[in-house]
């Protein structure tokens, strides 16, 4: 199956305006990511590591157990994907490398902070020309601070 693990915004507001939002972000922080996988950091853009979906990712992801494949979208920041066997234990570890007062109005000190969500979707394969089926969804609410 594959799963993806994506860190979007939890407010109905700011859901609105992601795609901006992001935008603004990678403006401010070039090579930065958002999400990541294991103990490996920015595995594209100009730390090294494989910058597109057909480069291999390190062989060693040590906080990570059963998954197969992690594969990382150059463009999208916020998003990994991995495939992993559900017969097999599996965790992923995941580090978020944005706190949350990041997309606040004000940026004095103090802020309250916006709420992320991780999300996970999990898909199985789809048959000959379908869609992955989708198997399951999962969340949980975040705050990311200093």
């Amino acid at each position: 199956v594959q799963s993806v693990v994506r860190v979007v915004f939890h407010d109905r507001r700011l859901q609105y305006s992601e795609q901006q939002q992001l935008e603004g972000w990678r403006w401010s922080r070039p090579g930065d990511r958002i999400l990541d996988i294991g103990e490996h950091r920015a595995w594209g853009g100009d730390r090294g590591g494989f910058g597109s979906r057909a480069d291999p990712p390190p062989a060693d992801i040590p906080l990570s157990v059963g998954i197969l494949e992690p594969q990382i979208h150059p463009t999208l920041l916020n998003t990994v994907e991995f495939l992993w066997d559900p017969s097999r234990r599996t965790s992923v570890f995941v580090q978020v490398h944005c706190i949350s007062t990041e997309f606040t109005l004000r940026k004095n000190g103090g802020e309250k902070g916006v709420p992320f969500r991780i999300q996970i979707d999990t898909f199985g394969a789809g048959g000959k020309g379908d869609p992955p089926e989708h198997l399951h969804s999962a969340s949980c609410l975040v705050k990311v601070f200093k």
